[in-house]
């Protein structure tokens, strides 16, 4: 499908990768892998026609859609989430436009038996047999199938785009990428703003829907899923494998270590024959020999044993200063916006040297939370910060708000104070930023590559509470292993808000619970926690995860809350819990209402398929000659009804469940 040659890219007379070569053929799902700043985006963008390689050539068929979603996009928010997605279907709006343009040529026509009115009549059946093909009758189903599935409700539809966050909105894009189901997707980071259930959404989506697919993820279990094949690049090379990211590990070290036997053979061999040349040379007898043997040595074809990338971040937290015992301490705390309650009553404590997470859907209130420990927004309750803390806090979007007109040494050297100033370049080199890449400006570094820049700003200033929202967004897998370990070194306070359920495993020895405007508290590891929870994944937790306006008599505050007054319970509680169960039933009857709804009108779509089948059964003449029309366009309308169905159902299951 498409066909990379000989591509070569360099920046500063430095080669990000050489003679490159390689095809993406329909229906393959490639992990493109290798270390932050080995040129992973740029090959997508080369790719996609964003960007030209130094030389090489990217062939692509004329008729070759190609979908490309990058890090980070400039959003337009001048309309609704559904009106904005709707544009993925622009190509079908245009062909209805053209198809009603011909039906009105036809209709003002009076030569029915000339050769233009003929190829009128045979244009605009091409179309509606493209129409067809596209699934226009399935649009609506289809688009509300995929903001469902990436985490939107249905009363988000028709709120502006402009009240969404960065990462809410880069959601709205990804759907109408993939409503327009080009022939080749290529994905930048993918799951950064994705919360597990969503990932979830987009692996069977990427499995059973899409065709061709490259993708940059250092996501390990994301990439497993979904890829059957695996191009690394390494030190300027390009490696294929047909095998998903950890068979392809498995491979890759059989590899070198077959190469480094073979080459160590063929150098004992060269010594050997070197060694008899040397010992022969000057004497008559063995001349034929010697002349035999230096023509052998000549035609060996030398070994070389692949380049390993054996670089490396050299990560350790500063010595943390010595705080209170409790660094953290909520009692009663809550937030709003306007008549949406974010959480309330959160009550806990965070002990000296702890380290925790922060887990649960999008939206439900992690970053919030470490915005009020930070002093960033106003809340309700009580939020004390320790004796002598000192906060270290790492943004989800700390790596964009770097300055990109500035270099790597600049950005350190502006922030630098006392004897680390002395020490950047060090510093610098420790996190692979040495020699000529601190004098990069940081508009041209990776995803990756700047958010290492940005975790060097918080290595700076000793701290004894680490806050991290979702450190690893951009990070490679080694570095993420890296960084994990540097984390669970720090003798300081940690909190971090994190999806990476391997990133979490080993490292934290408490669990918060983000959900239903609450939080629980959980002792012990991420997978004590799911096991807690009597579920395999914090995927499964978040499909069953109740939302705002169901599950507040059904989620308790945190353990460590007061027991409430019996009395008041009696009252209050009682009332509370006896109107919201008759909220719940009434709602499940509208939920079994559409159900019935939909499976009425499939019913009747089937008849109407079965009316037509047997009349082409029967054959004969007369038929209509719509008639084979009129069967795919019910087909379609039974594809859209039953996508609809689905959709009812699983509502009807997920407020049923809530229910028990």
């Amino acid at each position: 499908m498409i066909s990379v040659q000989n591509l070569s890219v360099e920046f500063n007379c430095t080669p990000l990768f050489d003679g490159a070569n390689f095809v993406i053929n329909k229906k393959d799902k490639i992990a493109l892998v290798g270390k932050n700043g080995a040129g992973k985006s740029t090959m997508l963008k080369i790719i996609a026609g964003l960007q030209s390689p130094s030389s090489g050539t990217v062939a692509v068929p004329a008729d070759t859609v190609i979908g490309y979603l990058p890090q980070q996009m400039v959003l337009a928010d001048s309309t609704t989430v559904r009106d904005e997605v709707k544009k993925a279907f622009d190509n079908i709006t245009r062909l209805k436009a053209e198809i009603d343009a011909v039906n009105n040529e036809i209709a003002s026509r009076t030569d029915y038996e000339s050769e233009s009115y003929a190829k009128l009549i045979e244009h605009v059946t091409t179309l509606n047999e493209h129409l067809v093909m596209m699934g226009s009758e399935n649009c609506d189903a289809e688009m509300e199938k995929t903001l469902v599935g990436l985490g939107f409700n249905r009363s988000d539809f028709d709120r502006p785009t402009s009240e969404f966050s960065g990462g809410w909105r880069m959601r709205i894009e990804l759907a109408k990428l993939l409503l327009r189901r080009p022939d080749v997707l290529l994905l930048d980071e993918p799951t950064n703003h994705l919360d597990i259930e969503s990932i979830q959404w987009l692996e069977k989506f990427l499995k059973t829907k899409a065709n061709a697919v490259m993708l940059v993820s250092h996501d390990r279990a994301f990439i497993d899923n979904i890829t059957n094949r695996t191009i690394e690049i390494s030190c300027g090379k390009i490696y294929d494998y047909n095998v998903n990211y950890s068979k392809f590990m498995e491979l890759r070290k059989e590899r070198i270590e077959q190469q480094t036997r073979a080459y160590l053979n063929q150098q004992k061999q060269i010594q050997d024959t070197e060694e008899f040349i040397e010992r022969f040379r000057y004497k008559a007898t063995k001349s034929v020999q010697v002349q035999s043997r230096i023509k052998q040595l000549a035609k060996i074809e030398r070994i070389e044993i692949d380049e390993v990338d054996n670089s490396h971040i050299n990560l350790k937290f500063p010595p943390a200063p010595r705080s209170g015992d409790y660094p953290v301490i909520a009692d009663g705390v809550g937030k709003k916006y306007g008549d949406h309650t974010v959480f309330s009553n959160v009550t806990f404590t965070i002990k000296r040297g702890e380290k925790v997470a922060f887990v649960g859907k999008n939206g439900e209130g992690k970053s919030t939370l470490v915005k009020c420990i930070m002093g960033e927004i106003p809340f309700d309750g009580t939020l004390k910060i320790g004796h002598n803390v000192k906060i270290g806090y790492f943004a989800q979007n700390q790596a964009q708000l770097l300055d990109g007109e500035i270099t790597v040494f600049d950005t350190i050297d502006r922030v630098a104070v006392g004897d680390i100033r002395t020490k950047i370049r060090d510093l610098l080199g420790a996190f692979m930023f040495g020699g000529e890449a601190s004098d990069k400006k940081v508009k041209v570094l990776s995803g990756g590559e700047k958010t290492r820049l940005a975790m060097i700003k918080l290595l700076l200033e000793p701290v004894n509470l680490l806050i991290l929202d979702e450190p690893t967004n951009h990070l490679d897998m080694r570095t993420k292993d890296i960084l994990k370990d540097a984390i669970r070194d720090f003798n300081g306070t940690v909190i971090v808000v994190s999806h990476d359920r391997e990133f979490l495993d080993g490292l934290v020895s408490k669990v918060y619970e983000f959900g239903g405007g609450h939080v629980k508290e959980h002792l012990g590891g991420i997978y004590d926690f799911l096991e807690t929870k009597k579920i395999e994944s914090l995927r499964q937790l978040e499909l069953s995860t109740p939302n705002a306006s169901s599950s507040t008599a059904k989620t308790e505050s945190v353990a460590k809350s007061q027991t409430p007054n019996p009395a008041e319970e009696k009252t209050t509680g009682g009332r509370r819990n006896y109107f919201e169960q008759k909220e719940r039933e009434r709602e499940i009857k509208r939920r079994e209402k559409r159900v019935a709804t939909c499976e009425a009108e499939i019913n009747d779509i089937e008849m109407q398929i079965k009316e037509i089948e047997s009349t082409l059964a029967d054959g004969g003449t007369g038929l209509p000659a719509d008639i084979y029309e009129r069967h795919s366009e019910l087909n379609k309308k039974l594809d859209n009804a039953m996508s609809l169905w689905e959709i009812a159902c699983s509502e009807l299951e997920a407020i049923k469940q809530d229910q028990d």
